[in-house]
């Protein structure tokens, strides 16, 4: 599924992750070695055209990782130890987008959003993620709970901390999503 598929399914989602995951400016990509071993690399995400896109220097390993086997996890950037502004993280494949006419569009959408660099169209890899699951957990450094909301399936839960390393079992809530 699409980016679009996620905001117009689950609006308060797509708004929590365009306040994570795309808001920073970079995200923690995992993609898949030749060896089978994960690599993680920094990637500038850009949602356009209804699409989360994410390109990379021309030749790099983790493209050519992607190449070779499209599965990708994107994860937001963690920026404080407590985890009070959350997770966000979205797992599903990358379609390389290899023809000149989608590379200048994308290039026109970096420019027009001012990221500060100026992609040559047939000079470096663009994919776009096909979205598999979204998930987007936070805690709670005071009660020590952890929020979960998932997609697909439409679940949404929280788990009481019952110690410091501990969580209960999950409770039903509906913060973020619609029902499905």
């Amino acid at each position: 599924m699409r980016w679009a598929d996620l905001e117009e399914r689950q609006p308060g989602l797509a708004r929590v992750g365009r306040e994570r995951l795309i808001a920073p400016g970079v995200v923690l990509v995992v993609t898949v070695r030749r060896d089978g071993t994960p690599r993680l690399s920094p990637v500038e995400p850009l949602l356009t055209g209804g699409g989360l896109w994410l390109s990379m220097l021309w030749g790099s390993a983790k493209a050519a990782d992607l190449a070779r086997d499209p599965r990708v996890l994107v994860h937001g950037i963690v920026t404080s130890r407590d985890g009070r502004d959350g997770e966000f993280k979205v797992r599903g494949t990358a379609r390389a987008a290899t023809d000149l006419a989608t590379q200048r569009r994308y290039a026109a959408a970096v420019a027009a959003a001012d990221l500060g660099w100026t992609p040559e169209p047939g000079r470096f890899h663009l994919f776009e993620v096909d979205l598999e699951h979204v998930a987007f957990l936070r805690y709670d450094e005071a009660t020590g709970d952890q929020s979960v909301a998932l997609w697909p399936p439409g679940r949404e839960f929280v788990r009481r901390g019952d110690g410091a390393t501990t969580l209960g079992e999950p409770q039903d809530v509906r913060d973020i999503l619609l029902q499905d």
